[in-house]
């Protein structure tokens, strides 16, 4: 039996369009602060490939009323921690204070609202750090962006979902403080934007103390939001490149599933399924690939180019990833993907296997959201992007309710022909 959660969960909309959920919890005398603004990765135009996360750091480079590194400060000082993300759809930022800093954080997060400090020494400043992190996470590491940044161009035909969304150096050069403040126009304004915040506080004052911090901020409209949609795969796609700082070969493959906000039932078997075959050593690919055949050294399966299936919109995949031996046969897993698929459609699956899955995967959901600080994230992300935050205390239960049926029908669905895949071929460790 599932457990179910029952957290409190309290919706409204200021006037100037933020709007905003709490959740109190007086278990303990801590709170959690998010606010997600409807801006992303595929937000970007053309020639700015980066501006989301460049502008996620500009973020925290001072604000309307408070200098350089304040924010920091005062979240430390207060005795909490801080950070923000910039993710394909939205981007948050978040705090978790002891319960009595829950006004300094509102204060915070609204000065930063009115508008960031856009210096030409903050631009540069912060074009430095962005570059300086994708040479550490990218190009100075084996296997950097793989398979995020590398599987979607094979993908997908528009630039808002095939671009590498870390930046190119020469779009995030030619970037202007002009560019900037009109980026934070357009797409960070209150009617853009969802606040939540959950722990210990009462909701009237703490309803208060947002009218108070946030009512003032400058109504702006969210902007429109474009289609990104593109259609499914008419044939299979392929691609390779040579990692010279990768050991050992790899494989990613992903397929398209359906839309996540508009398809929830349809796609909710998709990301099962993705549980069913490698979460844990006794789920299919690790057994058949890694215990029995050898011929990967790992394997793994998620939806979502970055592992997000509750907080992602269509278009998106269902993908599997595996590292191999030396000499290791990229074709081989291919095919035994193709076999696993077509035994879990015909065959279905074996007493007790999908209750696991579940179950395993339950856990998981209720461990994220347990703290404070993930239930706001997962709070404001729902809100912004399905007007529903109460669906947190759904998704374990929902999760629980996939057949096997429909399980066995979203397997039948990933044939070879829909599948996009890329290749990392070793490059003997030179540069």
């Amino acid at each position: 039996m599932i457990p179910r959660t029952h957290y409190q969960v309290e919706r409204f909309t200021l006037p100037n369009g933020l709007r905003v959920v709490l959740s109190p919890d007086r278990s303990a005398p801590v709170i959690g602060v998010a606010v997600v603004y409807d801006v992303g990765i595929r937000s970007e135009p053309e020639g700015r490939t980066g501006f989301a996360h460049l502008f996620e750091h500009l973020m925290f480079q001072g604000s309307a009323n408070l200098e350089k590194l304040a924010h920091f400060r005062h979240v430390q000082g207060a005795g909490g921690t801080f950070n923000g993300s910039t993710h394909l759809d939205y981007t948050d930022y978040f705090e978790t204070v002891p319960s009595n800093a829950l006004e300094r954080m509102l204060f915070l997060e609204a000065d930063r609202m009115r508008g960031p400090r856009l210096t030409e020494e903050n631009l540069l400043n912060q074009i430095d750090v962005v570059k300086e992190e994708i040479r550490v996470n990218v190009l100075n590491r084996p296997y950097g962006g793989f398979p995020w940044l590398k599987l979607p161009p094979v993908m997908f035909d528009t630039f808002p979902n095939a671009h590498d969304g870390y930046g190119s150096f020469t779009d995030l050069e030619a970037a202007t403080v002009a560019d900037a403040a009109e980026f934070f126009d357009r797409y960070y304004a209150c009617g853009n934007a969802t606040l939540a915040v959950s722990g210990d506080f009462e909701t009237d004052a703490a309803r208060r103390l947002i009218e108070k911090h946030f009512g003032d901020v400058p109504a702006r409209p969210a902007p429109d939001r474009p289609d990104f949609g593109e259609a499914d795969l008419s044939g299979e796609r392929r691609e390779s490149y040579v990692d010279g700082l990768a050991p050992l070969p790899a494989i990613a493959a992903a397929w398209r599933i359906p839309n996540p906000i508009t398809e929830f039932t349809a796609y909710l078997p998709y990301v099962v399924l993705a549980e069913v075959l490698t979460d844990g050593d006794a789920s299919r690919l690790v057994e058949r690939l890694v215990q029995k055949d050898r011929s990967v050294t790992s394997v793994g399966g998620y939806v979502g180019f970055m592992g997000e299936p509750f907080e992602v919109r269509d278009p998106t995949a269902l993908l599997l990833q595996a590292h191999l031996p030396p000499q290791g046969s990229v074709d081989k897993v291919l095919a035994t993907f193709d076999e696993e698929l077509d035994r879990l459609a015909n065959d279905g699956l074996t007493p007790g296997e999908l209750a696991r899955t579940q179950a395993r995967m339950a856990t998981h959901l209720l461990r994220e959201t347990d703290a404070v600080l993930g239930r706001a994230l997962r709070m404001a992300v729902l809100e912004l992007q399905r007007s529903n935050p109460a669906l947190l205390n759904d998704l374990p239960h929902l999760i629980a309710e996939v057949t096997e049926d429909q399980i066995r029908e979203a397997a039948s669905r990933l044939r070879p022909q829909r599948r996009a895949s890329v290749e990392v071929v070793p490059g003997g460790g030179q540069q």
